[in-house]
């Protein structure tokens, strides 16, 4: 249920995207789930915490240069069946990226599977940071990577 998610920053540019999942996969290393947004939202967030704790580590206008900077990268998250050696790829290709806990959860891919387990959660009085998920078959099983603020929580909740 617990596992690392790799975040890291592309380029935004064409054939980056190609460049990464290439590397990872001559390296007879699956990804298990990805999801890719541009950065500009995680900045935002960044700045939004750093606005409750009213901690300023930068002028003003160097904080505006890092939001127009932002939107020339992508942020990557994903989970691979190997993370041990992603991060060694990662590192030998000099990638920027960061570890961090994450449940991943199976679920049936039905209505309200997705709703009953981000309920548990809510009702541990857990928030969710985010949330993605892949898509099956309606038949099969589908895999939802969550975030939660309280990850030793959260797998408690499931646990009982």
């Amino acid at each position: 249920m617990v596992r690392t998610e790799i975040t890291l920053f592309l380029k935004n540019v064409p054939g980056e995207l190609g460049k990464l999942t290439s590397l990872i996969s001559k390296n007879n290393i699956n990804i298990d789930a990805i999801t890719i947004q541009d950065a500009t939202s995680y900045v935002e967030e960044l700045f939004k915490a750093r606005g409750t704790t009213l901690k300023r580590h930068a002028t003003a206008a160097s904080y505006s240069m890092i939001q127009e900077d932002s939107k020339q990268f992508a942020l990557v998250r994903l989970l691979t069946g190997n993370t041990d050696k992603t991060i060694d790829l990662l590192t030998k290709n000099e990638y920027v990226y960061d570890i961090t806990p994450v449940m991943a959860i199976e679920l049936d891919n039905k209505p309200g599977t997705l709703a009953e387990t981000a309920q548990k959660i809510g009702e541990a009085d857990i928030n969710i940071n985010y949330v993605y998920g892949s898509v099956s078959p309606s038949d099969g099983k589908t895999l939802f990577i969550f975030c939660p603020e309280d990850i030793d929580l959260a797998v408690q909740t499931f646990q009982k």
